[in-house]
């Protein structure tokens, strides 16, 4: 089975870096991913760890690293803007194809608020 834990929110000011925690847990080689959730909008996918480089250069200046030993795949950006105040959803898989059974539960998510 296959999961990831990450923190409820992260409060960062503007201009700040930020860093979105997310720990995993797969049986095979894992796959991960991280999406972002504006209001009322759809989810966005900003990037993905396959294989190859540790770290993965993302959409919207975010970045983040593959670390095998401590299970870790944390979503970094080196300065934040008001328009990165969004909901952030890490995932992981143990296959790229195939849907398998459907998530029924709501998956974890890390809301991203900003203060002046």
């Amino acid at each position: 089975a296959q999961s990831v834990s990450q923190p409820d929110q992260v409060t960062v000011a503007e201009g700040d870096p930020v860093t979105v925690k997310c720990n995993y847990s797969v049986s095979g080689n894992p796959y991960l991913f991280w999406y972002v959730r504006h209001r009322n909008q759809g989810l966005r996918f900003l990037l993905k760890y396959i294989t190859g480089a540790n770290l993965v250069k993302g959409n919207y200046g975010f970045e983040a690293e593959f670390n095998k030993s401590q299970t870790s795949f944390h979503l970094k950006k080196p300065s934040v803007l008001g328009s990165d105040s969004a909901v952030y959803f890490c995932a992981v898989t143990d296959t790229v194809v195939g849907a398998g059974g459907g998530a029924e539960h709501k998956p974890p998510s890390t809301t991203v608020k900003l203060f002046s």
